[in-house]
């Protein structure tokens, strides 16, 4: 796929977060449990995936699985740890603010992974200019939450 496809995937799946956030908000309320929601959340997800998988005979390196490093299990850990925290959040702080937050976040812990060329592709050094895209993204957060 080129590049500019992969663009508007991120895009894409970007845009969706907030909606997912007000649906799994919404099912934590009507369970009265934001944690089953959440669990509920990743149940459907990996059926989805499975049914993908299948359907689309997707292949697998399990020795590659088995001889990754024991750290890569977090990131289940840490999408669980997000999608839970959204749930929470989502009602209390409304969306813009909730998604400001993350992409502040995101954006912030990126380029330090990038500076010190931890879990990515190609190291990227701290610019003025990614200091600046951050403070611009910090400063529309702080908008969002006065105006």
């Amino acid at each position: 796929m080129n590049k500019l496809m992969w663009v508007g995937l991120a895009f894409l799946a970007g845009a969706f977060l907030p909606i997912q956030a007000g649906l799994n908000a919404k099912l934590g309320r009507a369970g009265e449990s934001p944690v089953h929601a959440s669990m509920l959340s990743f149940v459907v997800g990996a059926a989805a995936l499975i049914a993908f998988i299948t359907l689309t005979r997707q292949p697998v390196s399990w020795a590659g699985i088995r001889a990754a490093p024991a750290a890569v299990w977090l990131g289940g850990f840490l999408g669980a740890f997000y999608v839970t925290v959204i749930i929470l959040a989502f009602p209390k702080l409304g969306p813009g603010l909730t998604f400001g937050l993350v992409v502040a976040g995101q954006m912030l812990i990126s380029i330090l992974l990038e500076q010190f060329n931890i879990l990515v592709s190609q190291q990227h050094s701290i610019t003025p200019m990614r200091v600046l895209g951050i403070l611009l993204v910090v400063g529309g957060v702080v908008v969002i939450r006065k105006f």
